[in-house]
């Protein structure tokens, strides 16, 4: 019998959950280009689970194991019973959304403005821990809007370690609740890298993450190397994720196994889109997530527009993808 992953060991470089993008076929895509990166889900409410018995949103391929689901909401017993279904259908880590600075999540009190009520966070992350077996863990910022952070981060960070909590993620930046989009949320606070080393520092045995603003494995090896556990990797991961991920094995994990190279990972993805296809799906749901693949190759160009417009036809199937390598081929002849 196969062992389960490690998410902890894995958690050394990790892609964070994004609404709208880290469906299963953009991490089944990440899981060819990486063996070892912890994989995370998009957001799943723990109502849609509970009440609305959206268990279809829990869908996976044990191919993209290690792999994390992401809860929001801000009911324990709710939240605890989301957990039980995630740890039912696999999954290895159980994520509590404290983060998200959408308007529509804190319509539903949770995501950033757990911020405001560590208590209520605790007591969340306490019943999500009792509820299951998994392993339990928190993405937060450093703090929302007029919070003087030095002071609320490390009393947030001590109540959840008092609920049990081991692991935390921590976007290095504040969330402004009012006043900034989601999208202005992840770019104007300024970063303070310096805040969550030192949160290591003083909360030394919490396994720590930072998040938020890591452009290149380069800088995730700088944050590793001065301490911290982990680095979680967002957009960067996802507009040009050759560039992170297939050197991710060897330099952050140590594995000497040769990576696979872009053009292999293009290949690799036919019969899982050939699948799809099959099934019922539309290839452009999974091909809209390899735009990147060749992000600054020659012939990167080529390979978006063939992909783009040739997901829009009604015939499209898995071989578009090689339609795709061979226009790049054709560019740069």
């Amino acid at each position: 019998m196969q062992a389960r992953p490690d998410p902890r060991s894995a958690a050394r470089l990790s892609v964070a959950p994004m609404m709208d993008w880290t469906d299963r076929h953009c991490r089944a895509f990440h899981r060819v280009l990486s063996r070892r990166t912890l994989l995370y889900t998009e957001m799943v409410t723990a109502p849609a689970l509970v009440r609305g018995g959206a268990h279809h949103l829990l869908d996976h391929d044990a191919a993209e194991h290690p792999l994390a689901l992401q809860l929001g909401g801000s009911d324990p017993r709710e939240l605890a019973a989301a957990a039980r279904i995630g740890a039912e259908a696999g999954y290895d880590e159980i994520n509590l959304n404290a983060g998200c600075p959408s308007d529509r999540v804190q319509s539903g009190t949770f995501g950033a403005v757990l911020m405001l009520d560590p208590g209520r966070v605790a007591e969340c992350c306490a019943a999500m821990i009792a509820a299951q077996p998994r392993e339990v863990t928190v993405k937060c910022r450093l703090g929302v809007d007029e919070q003087t952070v030095a002071e609320t981060l490390p009393a947030f960070l001590g109540a959840v370690r008092e609920a049990g909590v081991t692991r935390v993620i921590v976007h290095a930046r504040k969330a402004w609740l009012k006043g900034l989009s989601p999208k202005e949320n992840r770019t104007v606070p300024p970063i303070d890298y310096g805040l969550v080393h030192a949160m290591k520092a003083e909360f030394s045995d919490l396994h720590i993450s930072v998040n938020g603003g890591v452009a290149d494995l380069e800088a995730a090896e700088a944050h590793l190397a001065a301490g911290l556990d982990g680095v979680m990797v967002g957009r960067a991961a996802y507009h040009d994720p050759a560039r992170i991920l297939i050197e991710a094995d060897r330099r952050i994990f140590g594995d000497p196994a040769r990576p696979v190279d872009r053009e292999e990972a293009a290949r690799a993805m036919i019969p899982y889109a050939a699948a799809h296809v099959a099934a019922g799906g539309k290839v452009g749901q999974v091909t809209r997530h390899m735009l990147g693949l060749f992000a600054g190759q020659p012939g990167a160009r080529r390979w978006r527009q063939i992909l783009s417009e040739g997901a829009a036809r009604r015939d499209a199937g898995a071989d578009l993808i090689l339609d795709a390598l061979r226009g790049m081929e054709r560019a740069c002849a």
